[in-house]
């Protein structure tokens, strides 16, 4: 059975209580928009405040790794401080580097433009020029001779006209050539700028080079007095495993602080298991499983030799769990890939992501250094599953540009 409608001469009373909230649901309805505006604004910074509060206990968490290492090993804190002033140094030297090549392009854009504008005044002058002879010849009184010569009243009408269209033509002339003037006034202007510019970069440049020089020299001391430490009281074997404990507590305390952040891909990263592409190319220098120290340690990762300052890439979708330096692996970037996957990346030169940035596969994270105090640059590279390394060859396949 059809329920009544609402309409003229059959009012209910389900049909007077909507007529009644009419006007309130409809201003309801406007208030919608606004009311979901302002409550995800509230929600973004509820979201901010959550993920500097995780940045802050990454942050804490990093500083106790710190004093850990500080107190076994004051070299190694002396190591990390050296270490992180040559990355900061590298990152600055770039920084002027793409200011410098910014600043010559647009230099030689200028002086294309002034070249332009110069010969185009050139021509101008030129035939202002033409036309100011031409009026030299003709006398300064050309007007008054025509009206006194007694042609034809038309004609005289005509000539006058010629004059006065040549008149207003060497006035525009004029003017343009005068404008010219000025915008080259102003090229030159900017070309000089542009040329201090250069000179003061330059100069910026070489004073950061100098600072660079005399940290590597510290780091290059430093690894001498750490060596001689090491070998003269046979305990590379404690060191590195004490490394290693340092980083199995890393990821188990990311992993905590970082639980109520879980990792959501569309592909899950084991299912491409087997077909994921080197983070660097480079000579395998130490494979996965081999030997380290009196066969004591075996290496949990890769080491991938390579060029220094080559950029090192994601293997995978996730967000930087870690990006700082570490005892041993010197600038480290941990990303998170979900699913208790994580990827390492260590002996960098320079690392170019945040704590909490989001990365795809193929970006660029780091380039290749020698950081923790090794010998040659590479890139030290380590799959985990929760604190369990796993063998990288069995993920990983490609070579970057396959």
């Amino acid at each position: 059975m059809a329920r009544p409608a609402c309409g003229k001469g059959r009012i209910i009373p389900n049909c007077r209580i909507m007529k009644a909230l009419m006007p309130a649901l409809f201003v309801l309805l406007l208030a919608l928009p606004s009311f979901a505006q302002e409550s995800g604004g509230e929600l973004a910074k509820i979201k901010e405040r959550e993920l500097e509060q995780v940045r802050d206990k990454i942050s804490d968490l990093k500083k106790s790794m710190d004093r850990s290492a500080s107190d076994r090993d004051r070299l190694t804190a002396d190591l990390q401080e050296a270490e992180v002033e040559i990355s900061e140094k590298r990152i600055r030297l770039k920084e002027l580097q793409r200011e410098r090549d910014f600043s010559a392009r647009r230099k030689a854009e200028l002086d294309a433009q002034l070249a332009r504008r110069e010969a185009e005044l050139d021509e101008e002058s030129s035939e202002l020029a033409t036309q100011v002879r031409a009026a030299y010849m003709s006398g300064s009184q050309e007007k008054i001779k025509l009206l006194l010569n007694q042609r034809d009243p038309a004609t005289i009408g005509r000539l006058m006209a010629y004059y006065g269209y040549l008149s207003e033509y060497r006035s525009e002339n004029i003017e343009v050539v005068t404008a010219a003037i000025r915008d080259l006034a102003q090229l030159r202007s900017q070309v000089a700028a542009e040329e201090a510019r250069i000179a003061q970069l330059a100069k910026a440049r070489y004073d950061e080079l100098s600072k660079l020089g005399v940290a590597q020299d510290k780091r290059k001391a430093l690894l001498a007095s750490l060596k001689e430490r090491i070998s003269g009281q046979g305990r590379e074997v404690e060191r590195l495993a004490a490394q290693e404990k340092d980083l199995s507590r890393l990821i188990a305390e990311l992993t905590s602080i970082l639980s109520d952040y879980p990792i959501s891909s569309e592909a899950p990263f084991t299912t491409h298991k087997g077909r994921l592409t080197w983070p660097v190319a480079g000579t395998l220098a130490h494979d996965f499983g081999q030997p380290r120290v009196a066969g004591q340690l075996k290496w949990n990762g890769v080491v991938l030799a390579a060029p220094r300052g080559k950029e090192v890439r994601s293997v995978y979708h996730g967000r930087v769990e870690f990006a700082d330096w570490l005892a041993g692996l010197g600038l480290l970037v941990i990303v998170n890939h979900g699913e208790g996957y994580m990827t390492l990346y260590g002996y960098n030169e320079t690392i170019l992501k945040n704590t909490g940035d989001w990365v795809a596969p193929g970006d660029v994270i780091a380039t290749v250094g020698d950081s923790g105090g090794q010998a040659q640059p590479g890139l030290y590279f380590e799959i985990r599953k929760g604190t369990q390394p796993i063998n990288p060859r069995q993920w990983i396949t490609r070579r970057p540009g396959q």
